[in-house]
This record gives structure tokens, C-alpha cells and sequence, in this order.
């Protein structure tokens, strides 16, 4: 990246410390009675098998708004392949990966200028929708009823690019939705409730690459955020860098590898269906400058035309809505606009519908 550019330089409140303090205790669930007998457990919401893993779910979305799951079903090949193209794709002379650049225009393809926060963050990154066509809102305007399709950019190299990301991305939506079905049964609901929901999903897949960074004490890969959509799931390499702000102390945590695992999180949708039982939890990308890192979330998103707002199950006279209504297109496409450039103002937030 050249001379270290002064738009990558955090507040110093906002800065890593030199030390890093390990988290403890984040819940890693294992899946495995889904996948071994997945008649017995999809089929009846009722079944011990499900209930039980329900509930440890449950208490991790509550403690910590992460978890780790591991025998989830994904084949290690396929995670293996996604892995390895990455690394050819990154390793490309930049004017190749440019070829493939996205815009305001289009937000998916190469990226090496991204912001939170408005700062910039110590990354490149490779955007693709799972759904092809996916369409958006032409434009945050609340007047603007266009919409416009996010058009998948596909480079030449790797050769195999393509063919391997929508393997890895049909893998994830299936433990996408086994997830969701899970966290639904945690809060009381039907298994499948948030399934309509998705129909016209925005969902897409991120492949991460940070290189080695020559002032790991000013930058970050990543700053502080929430993620905007319902659920996050984080494939990591053994490098590591991922942080999460401890909800009973406000420390940031590192969440240290485990083979083969996923990270997952819930978004700041879920937090507004489940009104506030569940929370987004912070976290940001800790750089280093001897190891360069990658990593691959898959951001499972609703349609653009979907309203989001607390599940009418789960609000009463002793716990009304916590949140306004808003259009998760409208959302999304506002959101993306601080990926570009620095903003005047802070970029919208769920806060921002509170009650």
C-alpha cells in the first residue's frame, strides 16, 4: 500500500492496545446432531436434540452476540479451495485486480479503499452476491422507488474463481439457514419464521485480504462496527485478528482460531427482530506487520423490499417495540455510501429508529 497514508490513522481513543487480551469463554457449539441425523432434528422443532441445541444458541446470543460452531456440515475441501483462490486472487499485480473493481455503481468486485467509521481500513477485499440477479435500491433517497442490480464481477484469474465461490456460497446459505432456524426456536418462535424473509436476499460473501502492516498500533484492518444485516458468518485463517467488545467489561477480546471452525454473529437485524433479547455486538480487524491475514464472512441478508422491525411475538404492554420500521434496502444502499468516501456525518444505524 505504499507510504502509510494518514486516512488509515484511528482516533487515539479508537487505537489497538499493544497488548491483547484473549477472550474467554465465547460458547463453541457443535452442530453435529443436525448433521448426523438431520431427520430426526430438522424435521421436529420438538426433538431433544434441536431444543438443546436451541438453547446453548440462546445464551450465547444473549452473553455474547458471537459463537463458534464446528461439525456444521461444510465440506473442508470446499473451504480449502475458496482459501487457496483468495490467496491467487490478492497475490495479482494491483491493475489485474482493478479490472474488476467496484463503485458506487456497482458494490461488488476489488476494493482497497474501503472505510468505517470513516477511516480507512488496512484491506483489500473481493465483493459477490450469493443470488444472481440481486437488486438493491438505486439510491438511499426515501423518494426513490429505482432499483438497480448488483452485477457480479468475475476476474480471469484464478481460472476456477468463479466456480469455487459459488460452491462456498451454497455451503454457507445451508448453515446459514440451519442457523436462523436455531435462533428462531431460541426465542419462542417457529423454525422456519424467518424464512420468508429471504426470498430476495442480499446476501453476499467477502473475501478479506490484510496485508502486513508497518503501524499495527495506529490502523486497523477493520474499525469498530456492527454488522447491519442478521447474521454473519466468519471463516478465519490460523493468523487471526478478529476482536470483539466484551459486553461485561467493554474490553476488546481477541477470538483466537479454531480449526476448522466459524465464527458467527448476529446483525443488527436480529436485534431489532428479537427487540433487544439479542444484541450486535462490536468488534473490528487488529493488523499486524510481519503476517498478512485473510479471512471470508458471508452476510446473510434479507430482500431489499423487506421492512424490518420487532417480531409482533415477541412485543406486548410489558415490552413494546423498542424500534421504528425501516426498509432494509434503503438501509443497505445508505450504509454502503460510507464505504466509499468520508462522510460529514456518522452513517446510519438501527439506533437511529429506537423509540
Amino acid at each position: 500500500m505504499g507510504e502509510v497514508d494518514p486516512a488509515f490513522i484511528q482516533a487515539l481513543e479508537h487505537r489497538p492496545k499493544p497488548e491483547t487480551i484473549t477472550a474467554e469463554g465465547i460458547p463453541l457449539i457443535d452442530l453435529s446432531p443436525l448433521i448426523i441425523s438431520p431427520d430426526q432434528s430438522d424435521n421436529n422443532p420438538n426433538s431433544p436434540l434441536l431444543s438443546a441445541l436451541a438453547a446453548e444458541i440462546g445464551v450465547a446470543c444473549k452473553d455474547w452476540g458471537f459463537f463458534q460452531v464446528i461439525n456444521h456440515g461444510v465440506p473442508s475441501h470446499t473451504r480449502r479451495k475458496i482459501e487457496s483462490v483468495s490467496r491467487k486472487f490478492f497475490s495479482l499485480p494491483k491493475h489485474e485486480k482493478k479490472r474488476v473493481s467496484r463503485d458506487e455503481s456497482n458494490p461488488t468486485g476489488y476494493y482497497d479503499t474501503e472505510h468505517t467509521k470513516n477511516v480507512r481500513d488496512w484491506k483489500e477485499v473481493f465483493d459477490f452476491t450469493v443470488n444472481e440477479p440481486t437488486f438493491i435500491p438505486a439510491s438511499h433517497e426515501p423518494g426513490d422507488n429505482r432499483l438497480k442490480e448488483m452485477i457480479n464481477q468475475w476476474p480471469e484469474n484464478p481460472p476456477e474463481f468463479r466456480d469455487v465461490c459459488k460452491e462456498y456460497a451454497e455451503e454457507m446459505e445451508k448453515l446459514a439457514y440451519k442457523l436462523l432456524q436455531l435462533i428462531a426456536l431460541s426465542l419462542g418462535l417457529e423454525k422456519d419464521r424467518f424464512a420468508e424473509f429471504f426470498e430476495k436476499q442480499t446476501t453476499f460473501v467477502r473475501l478479506n485480504y490484510y496485508p502486513p502492516c508497518p503501524i499495527p498500533n495506529l490502523a486497523l484492518g477493520v474499525g469498530r462496527h456492527k454488522d447491519a444485516g442478521a447474521l454473519t458468518i466468519l471463516g478465519q485463517d490460523n493468523v487471526g485478528g478478529l476482536q470483539v467488545k466484551r459486553k461485561t467489561d467493554g474490553e476488546w477480546v481477541l477470538v483466537k482460531p479454531t480449526p476448522d471452525a466459524y465464527i458467527i454473529n448476529v446483525g443488527d437485524i436480529i436485534q431489532v427482530w428479537s427487540n433487544d433479547e439479542y444484541e450486535s455486538v462490536e468488534h473490528r480487524v487488529k493488523v499486524n506487520s510481519e503476517n498478512e491475514r485473510f479471512s471470508i464472512p458471508f452476510f446473510f441478508n434479507p430482500g431489499h423490499d423487506i421492512t424490518v422491525k420487532p417480531l409482533e411475538e415477541l412485543v406486548n404492554e410489558r415490552n413494546p417495540a423498542k424500534y421504528n420500521a425501516y426498509n432494509w434496502g434503503k438501509f443497505f444502499t445508505a450504509r454502503k455510501r460510507s464505504n466509499y468516501k468520508k462522510l460529514d456525518v456518522e452513517n446510519i444505524q438501527i439506533y437511529h429508529f429506537k423509540n
